[in-house]
Order: C-alpha cells, then sequence, then structure tokens
C-alpha cells in the first residue's frame, strides 16, 4: 500500500501525445516525513505517522516540539496515519510525489466543499411541485414527511433540509497522468473532492 498527503491546487488541462485533452487535477504530493513509528508490540497496530506542510514552530507546544524533535524533523501543519503491515520506513524518512508512476490507479480522500444550508431540491435532488394550474406557493416545497395520525411522527433519516457539504469523500479509481517530482506535483484525471488548498490523501487503487 502506497500513501502520501497533499493538497488540491486546482484543475487545468494538458494534452497527451496523441493530441487528446485530458482534464486534471494538480496535487501537490509531499514532500511527508515520517514523523514516528508504530509497532504491533508497543501500540497494538502497525502504522507510521507522516507530517505535511510547513507550520511555524511558535503555534506548537513543549511536548509536540519535542515528538518532532525525536524524529529530526521541522513541525508540520498536519499529522495523520497511515496503516502498513509491515513498513520499512523510520523516523525521519521522507515520502516523495515519485512513489506514483505516470499510469497507476488511485484512490483520494478529502473533505467536500461545505455548502451550509441547502433545501430538499439541491440537496436530495427532488423535483418540486407542480407549475401549473395557478399560482403556487409548492415549487420548492419537499412535500408531506410522515403520518398523521399514527405513529405521530417524522421516521429517523427522513431526506429534509439541513447541512450540505463538508463530508469525507473518496473519488475511486483516478488514472495518474503524470508525475512531476522535481515540483512534487500529481496529476489526476477527473474531480477531487474538497476546495482549493484543502488536504487530500492519495493511496493506490485496489480495483481494475
Amino acid at each position: 500500500m502506497k500513501e502520501i498527503l497533499g493538497k488540491k491546487l486546482g484543475m487545468t488541462r494538458i494534452f497527451r501525445d496523441n493530441g487528446e485533452a485530458v482534464p486534471v487535477t494538480v496535487i501537490e504530493a509531499g514532500p511527508c516525513y515520517v514523523v514516528q513509528v508504530k509497532t504491533k508490540e508497543k501500540d497494538g497496530y502497525n502504522a507510521i505517522q507522516v507530517g505535511f506542510g510547513a507550520q511555524k514552530e511558535s503555534r506548537f507546544n513543549k511536548p509536540s516540539k519535542k515528538r518532532f524533535e525525536n524524529a529530526n524533523v521541522k513541525p508540520t501543519r498536519y499529522l495523520r496515519e497511515i496503516k502498513f503491515d509491515e513498513s520499512e520506513l523510520e523516523a525521519g524518512a521522507e515520502i516523495k510525489a515519485d512513489i506514483f508512476k505516470e499510469g497507476e490507479r488511485v484512490d483520494v480522500s478529502g473533505i467536500s466543499r461545505g455548502l451550509g444550508f441547502s433545501g430538499t431540491m439541491k440537496r436530495h435532488h427532488f423535483s418540486g411541485g407542480d407549475k401549473t394550474h395557478g399560482q403556487s406557493d409548492r415549487w420548492r416545497a419537499p412535500g408531506s414527511i410522515g403520518q398523521s395520525s399514527y405513529p405521530s411522527r417524522v421516521f429517523k433519516g427522513m431526506k429534509m433540509s439541513g447541512r450540505m457539504g463538508k463530508d469525507k469523500v473518496t473519488v475511486l479509481n483516478l488514472e495518474v497522468v503524470r508525475v512531476i517530482p522535481d515540483e512534487n506535483l500529481i496529476l489526476v484525471k477527473g474531480p477531487v473532492p474538497g476546495f482549493k488548498g484543502s488536504l487530500v490523501k492519495i493511496r493506490n487503487s485496489n480495483r481494475r
């Protein structure tokens, strides 16, 4: 399993050698630094804790600074765990974008853009009410949400208005179109969840 943290920079398009235009998302992948190695004997499971993104040292307390000092790496903005069965990486190791190659398939996870409070037509794609037979105020109304006499309540999970977005989303089986190791950039075909500058995680896909 190969994984790396990155930052979504935006979308553009590139051209293949045959002239085909490909829409791609540009991701600044790494460099990530191994801050801590967790083992099954000591922590109960195997994983590595990696850091990504520069951050001022003044924003960390002494215990957090000591953790980075023990790994001999500079403090990072993000800390995430990546699970491995057996990892050959040690604290202080560097993970770069060149762990992925062109043509590979990856899964990209991120937090989707928050869209605030939304109605049922936008949030759940309701069709809305009829716009015929004179003036109506039910064009964008959700309609009936339950029964009156029995059970006299609204069932849990009913599709209604509410907060939309800001959820963890994973887009599966994206193609790595290009890797630019010198600039730590990975270009994947298609959209990636999140806004520009948001944190994403890239891992190799187990799907064909």
